[in-house]
């Protein structure tokens, strides 16, 4: 039972109380002027900041039955370094926004910013959550903007890719899309509601899917290095390798030609499960790949089809569109 004394709602909470107990989890600030001013101020040596944001909104992109608070932060933070790393910069910085029913209590709070420092502990050591907002909402959101900084590199982009390029991805492929199914097929009950996740019950390849697709690791650290070793083009794959691989192919005005026997035992979710945040990267044929990346097609001379699978075009969806595929009434 919840001792509402000792783990008070932020409706009973002012402001600058709730302010202070996120910032006590979040450790000390990297930035030359950190939280407590009207804004951050973080140092920018090459005179360029990499700079991406990405919400989180309960419904369409988590939800409570599934998440923990540490999970909800570690995946916020962890989508949008990924972001960062696809543009060959390293994390310095992220600023969040809540926004939170006033019944939410205060440890689901400080469990989001214990997992937001754990995951730039991990995924980007030295980038810290130097700022952010706070507010009330009926819909639990959580938006990250992130900033980067490339030291001297130039930025790697989508539209970089060549034909005769290698096409190379460094992460997992398929184990969100994999880890949110065993979500909707274990964890719903009659309704097709969520219930809480019993990982007890799960093999343990399920229970790894299930930890990529509630908490990603993204390879943020090989984005600079590819960058180093010549990349011509890279993305952060969040959206189904199928459909990324079409935006940079379009970027690029090439054919990026993937070829399943790369792809591992599950080609299909590896093609068109999202929330992988892989680092889909392009390399000239005549350079080795880094360590990390492995080699999963080709760029071709563009052609009729912006993607082709082992040499024809893909039937079937090819991935995520929040606007196409989000169903309020079916989540």
């Amino acid at each position: 039972m919840v001792d509402e004394h000792a783990d008070p709602t932020v409706g009973e909470l002012s402001e600058g109380a709730i302010l202070r107990s996120i910032l006590d989890r979040l450790g000390a600030s990297n930035a030359l002027v950190g939280p407590g001013d009207d804004a951050a101020v973080i140092a920018a040596a090459d005179g360029r900041v990499v700079a991406t944001v990405d919400t989180l909104v309960h419904g369409p992109d988590f939800r409570l039955a599934w998440t923990s608070a540490y999970d909800l932060g570690y995946k916020a933070a962890a989508v949008n370094l990924a972001d960062v790393a696809a543009m060959g910069a390293t994390p310095t910085a992220l600023l969040v926004a809540l926004a939170m029913p006033d019944s939410t209590r205060l440890s689901f709070v400080t469990g989001i910013a214990d997992g937001l420092r754990a995951a730039c502990r991990e995924l980007a050591p030295g980038c810290r959550v130097e700022g952010g907002d706070l507010t009330v909402s009926d819909t639990l959101t959580v938006a990250v903007t992130a900033l980067g900084a490339l030291a001297g590199r130039t930025p790697v982009l989508r539209s970089g890719a060549r034909p005769g390029d290698v096409v190379a991805v460094a992460g997992e492929l398929g184990r969100a899309a994999r880890g949110l199914r065993v979500l909707f097929e274990r964890f719903t009950d009659a309704a097709h509601l969520p219930v809480p996740v019993d990982e007890s019950v799960l093999a343990p390849a399920e229970r790894d899917d299930l930890a990529a697709q509630l908490r990603p690791a993204p390879p943020v650290a090989l984005g600079p290095v590819a960058c180093d070793e010549g990349a011509t083009a890279m993305m952060d794959v969040s959206d189904g390798l199928l459909l990324d691989a079409s935006r940079m192919a379009a970027a690029s005005g090439v054919c990026i030609a993937l070829e399943t026997a790369a792809l591992g035992d599950d080609p299909r979710s590896a093609l068109t499960g999202g929330e992988d945040h892989a680092l889909l990267a392009t390399f000239p044929h005549d350079r080795p790949l880094p360590a990390g990346f492995r080699r999963i097609g080709r760029v071709r001379a563009q052609g009729p089809d912006p993607v082709l699978v082992d040499g024809a075009r893909y039937e079937g969806r090819a991935g995520w569109d929040p606007y196409r595929d989000w169903d309020a009434r079916t989540g």
